[in-house]
């Protein structure tokens, strides 16, 4: 599918393409429907998988689908949130390396980012071009922020328990002033899954000054430290043997208290000045710059000539061994019954490090010396990503008369990304020597195996960098311009953005493997890209609408996707090309006092895309980068919103999604060993066309209810189903390569070959509040229950493992994540 996309697709959606299976692709994440609970809803959302904080829009589907659908992982149209573009006072705040969005770096500050205009899909923005999933601007000028003090307390039982928020608001004063100030504190000792917790905090200053009538200038300041233990994700035998569908394997006791071995922790605050320059009562120019800095990172377990310590290690499971032997009902009779010897043993790490007393000689290169101690046999190390950007832009916007405008813009992003490792705990030990032993078991030379050939044996301390070290610099610049019409009888409108973005690596360390691609500035590599998107509104009636949009774009990769194995050296993906893009979509709009229904069919093709992983091989018995490149998929499909007001104080709704998220071509894989970069194999055909690419429910749909009492109270009801969810795929597994040693007619080629398709689900949610006005003052809460029918067998989505071994298929089964049971937020409020 090329060119004659753009045109064919209307066709295609006319007469339900969608029904067929022909292909479809990319990955997740909403047309642009984030969702922030405003005051007549709830007033927090904390799932990491709903495309963030975006207001509601008119949309009933986006609306029902970046809230009620997103428990499920459910992505409006499939796509990956890196296809929403999400802005600040008109600055792109998408993350520099993997395009997508972090609404963590403003969580906790709901009360004073509420003012933003959400741009669904591909239709005209006053602030950005925007990408396939659209765009949202949140404002945080200090003079558009509600008057007042807003103080409120939460409790709910997700990620955190607790949160409590304060904000005031000056408005524009007599004296040109504005100010707003907000903060919040969100904690949890533990959250829904055992053995996680939350500490994190929130900041936010804004001031204007109104210099005159034409000018203002802002100034915002926010942050959001925060800190957490996180969950992981597991086989369908620890769950079953744990008797916990939210099973964790990240956690331990130490001295009989619970310590998560995988903590995230993140503090990168931001800066933003803009300019509001009103020319005249026709003509604005906004410009703003912001500086973002501070520290990212996660911890994590690293060992050295030691037992493997994670407890849901293969060769931990019952599963290992045949039914009968002894190892497999001991294990399964600890597991099923012991708490303490299914999750980490931190005494055991101490033991160990604390009984290994070792001679290190020659560290330090020319002034080598030996030094003896207890060597770590176990860690924990701190692996961290500090940011450093910088971003510029301007918007320009025209009105040329009461029916037409026009807007420009241009962007500027400079960014840099430190990555790093450093002893977070050494767990008893003296120190921890800084050598790669995947090498040193694979070579018997003293020189590869330097993770830093300047400072070979290098013994580190606690807080001490070790592994790796480098930076990945980003420099993207763009211009864009739209122009929109309004006739009586259409609206039409069309734009296109032109863009350049450069990429490389700058290496601080000396990698023995790789002595000449690991230190200093690599290549630069450049591409430049534009995009075009056009769409119109016919108006048939006062009631009926007819809506077509449609878009071409190529997208530069992303630096994530880009490096082979960026923390050893420079190399990228072969033959590194951009992504192009093809996509359009049809609708048609009722609307009348008591009725709202809009259908829409939608095309979308990903061309020339590409995937890296970086795994265990099991055949070529070696670690491996494995990079699947002309990757090509399409997504097609239908939506369904209809809104109904009963009465004057009920109000029903139904939404439906369907759609086939497909791969649309065989990729070549390119599989090189991490220690050697030696090339294992090279063009591999990866046999996925017309597999779907999972992760995602592709049908979902939802009925629902609302009443709005005349005495400021409202409650409302959502049954929800989700269905037509598919796994995602390790690509090994369908290449000739990974079926060489069976027969065609053995029955264990259609087992590997087979997508498990995910068993649907229901589930039931209620939400509600009131609110009462006393002598000026607001008093309120608003209550949500999700799940409320307590659905915890509902797998959301999972994926197969990327180990495999031909002469075990069951070796490494399948992951699963499951739906949150029974979860609730209720908010309490008081506003004066």
């Amino acid at each position: 599918m090329k060119k004659g996309t753009l045109i064919l697709f209307v066709i295609l959606l006319a007469i339900g393409g969608f029904a067929q299976e022909t292909d479809t692709v990319l990955q997740s994440q909403p047309e642009i429907p984030v969702i922030t609970l405003n005051d007549s809803d709830f007033d927090d959302n904390e799932s990491q998988d709903i495309s963030g904080l975006l207001s509601s829009s008119t949309d009933v589907f986006v609306n029902t689908a970046g809230y009620t659908f997103g428990q499920a992982r459910f992505r409006i149209r499939g796509y990956d949130n890196r296809n929403s573009h999400v802005l600040i006072n008109g600055i792109f705040v998408n993350d520099a390396e993997t395009g997508r969005p972090y609404y963590g770096n403003w969580g906790g500050l709901n009360d004073v980012m509420r003012n933003k205009v959400v741009t669904p899909g591909l239709l005209f923005s006053d602030y950005s071009f925007g990408g396939i999933g659209g765009a949202t601007n949140i404002i945080t000028r200090a003079s558009e922020q509600r008057s007042g003090t807003s103080i409120s307390y939460s409790v709910a039982n997700k990620s955190y328990r607790n949160r409590a928020m304060i904000t005031h608001s000056t408005g524009l004063m007599d004296n040109g002033w504005a100010f707003t100030a907000s903060g919040s504190s969100r904690w949890a000792q533990e959250g829904y899954v055992r053995g996680t917790f939350y500490e994190a905090y929130s900041y936010f200053l804004a001031a204007e000054k109104k210099i005159n009538d034409k000018h203002s200038l802002g100034l915002t300041i926010m942050g959001s430290p925060s800190r957490r233990g996180k969950s992981g994700v597991g086989i369908a035998e620890v769950y079953e043997l744990s008797g916990d569908n939210f099973y964790n394997p990240n956690w331990g006791y130490q001295d009989g208290v619970m310590r998560n071995a995988k903590v995230g922790t993140f503090n990168q605050p931001r800066g933003m000045l803009s300019h509001y320059w009103e020319i005249d009562p026709t003509m604005k120019l906004t410009t703003s710059a912001s500086y973002m800095f501070g520290r990212g990172g996660s911890t994590a377990l690293n060992w050295y000539d030691a037992a493997d310590p994670r407890p849901d290690y293969y060769r931990n499971l019952p599963s290992y061994y045949e039914e009968g032997e002894y190892n497999y009902g001991y294990l399964t009779e600890m597991w099923q019954n012991s708490e303490t010897f299914r999750q980490l043993d931190w005494d055991s790490f101490y033991d160990a490090n604390r009984k290994n007393l070792f001679t290190v000689e020659n560290v330090g290169g020319v002034d080598s010396v030996n030094i003896t101690g207890n060597r770590a046999k176990y860690i924990v190390e701190d692996r961290r990503y500090d940011l450093k950007r910088f971003d510029f832009a301007t918007l320009f916007s025209k009105e040329l008369n009461e029916n037409s405008k026009i807007i420009a813009g241009a962007n500027y992003m400079s960014s840099q990304t430190h990555n790093y490792k450093t002893v977070e705990d050494l767990l008893g030990a003296d120190w921890w020597v800084d050598i790669d032993q995947f090498a040193e078991r694979d070579f018997s030379d003293d020189y590869i195996i330097q993770s830093d050939v300047s400072n070979p044996n290098n013994v580190v301390e606690q807080g001490e960098t070790f592994g790796y070290d480098y930076v990945i610099n980003n420099n993207k610049a763009n211009v864009f311009a739209q122009s929109e019409i309004k006739l009586n009888r259409i609206d039409v409108f069309g734009g296109f953005d032109l863009s350049y973005t450069e990429f490389w690596r700058t290496g601080n360390m000396r990698n023995g493997k790789f002595p000449a691609a690991s230190f200093g500035n690599s290549p630069t590599h450049k591409f430049f890209n534009y995009a075009v998107k056009a769409g119109a509104n016919l108006k048939i009636t006062g009631r009926n609408f007819v809506l077509l949009n449609a878009s071409y774009r190529t997208v530069a990769p992303f630096t994530r996707d880009a490096f082979v194995s960026p923390r050893t050296r420079q190399h990228v993906v072969n033959n590194l090309t951009s992504e192009e893009i093809y996509t359009g979509d049809l609708s048609y709009f009722y609307r009348s006092p008591y009725l709202q229904a809009k259908i829409t069919g939608f095309y979308t093709q990903f061309i020339d895309g590409m995937e890296a992983y970086s795994f265990y091989h099991d055949e070529l018995r070696t670690f491996v980068n494995y990079t699947m490149t002309g990757v090509d998929r399409v997504h097609y499909g239908g939506e369904l919103g209809i809104e109904a007001k009963l009465s004057s104080t009920i109000t029903a709704t139904f939404t439906s999604g369907y759609g086939k998220y497909l791969y649309s071509s065989r990729p070549s894989v390119t599989i090189t060993q991490d220690n050697s970069s030696e090339v294992l194999a090279e063009n591999r055909t990866v046999y996925i066309e017309n597999y779907h690419v999972g992760s995602m429910p592709e049908f979902a749909a939802s009925i629902g209810g609302k009443y709005n009492a005349p005495k400021y109270w409202f409650v409302g009801v959502n049954a929800n189903y989700f269905a037509e969810s598919y796994i995602n795929l390790n690509p090994e597994k369908h290449t000739a390569e990974g079926l060489d040693i069976y027969v065609d007619d053995d029955p264990q080629v259609k087992t590997i070959l087979e997508q498990e398709k995910l068993d649907p689900g229901f589930t039931l949610d209620i939400w509600g509040g009131k609110s009462w006005r006393i002598n000026g003052y607001s008093i309120g809460f608003t209550l949500s229950i999700n799940n409320i029918l307590n659905n915890t067998d509902l797998v959301t989505n999972g994926y197969e493992q990327y180990r495999f071994d031909q002469t075990n298929i069951d070796k490494f089964p399948n992951k699963y994540f499951h739906l949150y049971g029974r979860s609730y937020f209720l908010n309490v409020y008081f506003r004066f």
